[in-house]
């Protein structure tokens, strides 16, 4: 019973000390083939480009200023055969570049965004602005067809920076 006992713990022995290495070797190179996963670089898809522009003055120079920079970042990106998205975004007197019977630039609006295509392009009327200026003029006003009209202007600007979309005021 001893000599069978001590068989016993023996070939346990054997066996442990024969099995150990080879478990070894296969985790080894299961950890090697996770690090080459992840190491791997997957391809990621273009960063979108998507750019604000602020309109607040009653400039003409301004308003063209605002249709320049957005035609010149469309056709860049076009170039490069990539989309932007661009959101021309106005309040105060700059309303005026939305108004229908005030614009300066309307006929330029409405060339842009049928150039866009297939990027896009948005013109945001404050929303905040129109009602005053209906207040103080006493009569409803009506904004360009190509115009979405947005509850604030400012806010507009502030929550898609926070997005994380390029800003710029000409």
């Amino acid at each position: 019973m001893r000599r069978l006992s001590l068989f016993l713990i023996l070939m346990t022995f054997t066996l442990v000390c024969l099995i150990s290495p080879s478990h070894a070797e296969n985790a080894a190179s299961k950890k090697v083939a996770s690090k080459k996963v992840a190491t791997m670089k997957v391809p990621q898809a273009p960063k979108a480009h998507r750019l604000l522009i602020q309109v607040d003055q009653n400039d003409p120079a301004v308003m063209n200023l605002a249709l320049n920079n957005a035609t010149n970042v469309i056709e860049y990106y076009r170039t490069k055969g990539q989309d932007v998205n661009v959101d021309v975004v106005t309040y105060g007197p700059g309303l005026h570049m939305l108004r229908d019977d005030t614009s300066p630039v309307k006929d330029r609006i409405k060339s842009l965004k049928d150039l866009a295509f297939p990027s896009k392009i948005q013109f945001s009327a404050c929303n905040n602005t129109k009602e005053g200026m209906e207040k103080k003029e006493g009569h409803p006003i009506n904004v360009l067809s190509e115009a979405t009209i947005v509850p604030s202007g400012v806010v507009r600007l502030m929550e898609l920076q926070e997005k994380g979309w390029s800003y710029v005021r000409p």
